[in-house]
């Protein structure tokens, strides 16, 4: 079985509710990556995606660089246990019409699983989908 932990991204990157959708824009450019957690006071409340952009301020007519990230962001953060397996990750994503989970361990976020991180193809040594 092919763990979500073995094919989630560890490098989370977080950004505070308060920036604005231009100034997280800007991040997820540099950072080359489809999402970030959102923060209040250290606590994630959520996460802002390429999609949350499109439809929550681009169809909507909001400015980017006036609009803050915590009003257009998703929440709760769905989240899922670092030891399913991808197929669990993908039904809770089909389930949910989402593309990114926060991945947990041990009640704390230790990573991000993208549909994109499930299509790419693995090498493990010997283990079978």
């Amino acid at each position: 079985m092919v763990t979500v932990k073995k094919i989630m991204s560890k490098d989370i990157q977080k950004v505070d509710g308060e920036i604005t959708v231009k100034e997280a824009a800007k991040v997820m450019k540099t950072k080359k990556i489809g999402c970030l957690l959102v923060e209040k006071d250290k606590v994630i409340i959520g996460i802002v995606t390429e999609t949350d952009i499109v439809r929550r301020l681009i169809a909507e007519g909001k400015d980017p660089e006036s609009t803050q990230v915590k009003i257009i962001m998703s929440s709760p953060l769905i989240t899922i246990d670092a030891g399913k397996s991808i197929i669990n990750a993908n039904d809770m994503m089909d389930k949910n019409n989402i593309r990114h989970l926060a991945v947990k361990e041990d009640n704390i976020i230790i990573g991000v699983v993208s549909s994109r991180d499930m299509m790419r193809p693995l090498y493990m040594e010997g283990e079978e989908w």
